[in-house]
């Protein structure tokens, strides 16, 4: 397996070898959403990639740049859910086995989605150690190949695919957001935005009560996620070593958002745009939304990374704050957010 490096012309290497097996998910647009942060909003509905998650494009890239003999053992990872689907999802197109170590927190709708596609799940306590040696466990036994879920060079290029189609539908974008979680979009997307059009603006997007990205570059240095609190359970990861040093290189800034915030940038694209999309998702409409001063008309591409919500306890409608608002309520909400922080330093 020769490691791809992390450059646009590797993302484009990835795009070739997983077109066959991805979709080229839709850019989706809003004059409302538009009027409501005084730019021009293009999404890129990766909630409509296979597997419901832009993880699909890192998985199957993985999966495909592995060897005949590489591959014969199959693969193994540890995920909280998409990726570990996605894996799943990949290594069944090729045909070979994947075992998933699978926090015993985790979202019943995302444990479905791994066993759905083939997975065969390995329960873990929830903390990255135990995550880390049982995955080491079944690697022991089997002789799976790991595919990490964001540090990885095939997994980050394969993420930066979707900002490649984004940017050939539209080359005129001023800036970019992407969630950010390890880093494997947000590195993925920068790489690629900046190879193809290096005065584009590209932003991290990341709760407040998992605020690792926002520190560590801030400090200049990689700072661990500790006891993350937040929805966006996608996102409670720490950066990894290679994904820190290219969002360090090429991202402008990170922007993080209350959890509040999230659910109503969440129920404002169901509402809007009518397309589910998850919390993690949710995270990167929410920073457009609060960054909006900053980026007055100007083009600004979002990467809506996934639709894996739990629908039987979306968050407006378990009791929360949101239960009852009506489409123009979270509109006056998200207005109210505009003027929190801007993003020029």
């Amino acid at each position: 397996m020769n490691s791809p490096s992390c450059t646009l012309d590797g993302i484009r290497a990835a795009r070739a070898r997983i077109g066959p097996h991805i979709h080229r998910t839709p850019v989706l647009s809003s004059r409302t959403l538009d009027d409501l942060a005084s730019a021009r909003l293009f999404f890129k509905c990766e909630n409509f990639q296979r597997a419901g998650v832009f993880k699909a494009r890192g998985a199957y890239n993985a999966v495909f740049g592995l060897t005949e003999a590489e591959a014969g053992l199959g693969v193994a990872t540890h995920s909280s859910g998409n990726h570990g689907a996605a894996l799943a999802l990949a290594a069944r197109t090729r045909g070979i086995p994947a075992c998933i170590v699978v926090p015993k927190n985790a979202l019943r709708g995302k444990i479905e989605n791994i066993r759905r596609y083939g997975g065969r799940i390995e329960f873990c306590e929830p903390t990255l150690a135990d995550r880390e040696a049982t995955l080491a466990r079944v690697q022991g036994q089997t002789g799976a190949r790991p595919v990490h879920p964001f540090n990885d060079p095939f997994v980050i290029a394969g993420q930066g695919t979707a900002a490649l189609e984004l940017m050939e539908d539209h080359p005129t974008l001023d800036a970019i957001f992407a969630p950010v979680g390890g880093g494997g979009l947000l590195s993925g997307t920068a790489v690629a935005a900046k190879g193809l059009k290096p005065g584009i603006r590209v932003f991290g997007a990341e709760p407040a009560g998992a605020d690792d990205a926002a520190r560590s570059l801030r400090e200049g240095k990689l700072i661990a996620q500790t006891n993350p609190q937040t929805i966006a359970d996608g996102l409670r990861t720490s950066l990894g070593s290679l994904t820190f040093p290219l969002i360090r290189r090429y991202a402008e800034d990170i922007i993080t958002v209350s959890d509040s915030a999230t659910i109503e940038a969440m129920r404002l694209v169901w509402s809007v745009l009518k397309i589910v999309i998850e919390p993690s998702s949710a995270v990167a409409v929410a920073a457009v939304l609060q960054a909006a001063p900053s980026l007055k008309g100007q083009c600004v591409g979002v990467i809506l990374s996934g639709g894996n919500a739990e629908l039987e306890h979306l968050p407006w409608a378990a009791g929360g704050t949101a239960g009852s608002a009506q489409p123009e309520d979270f509109m006056k909400a998200a207005k109210d957010h505009l003027p929190a922080h801007g993003i020029d330093r």
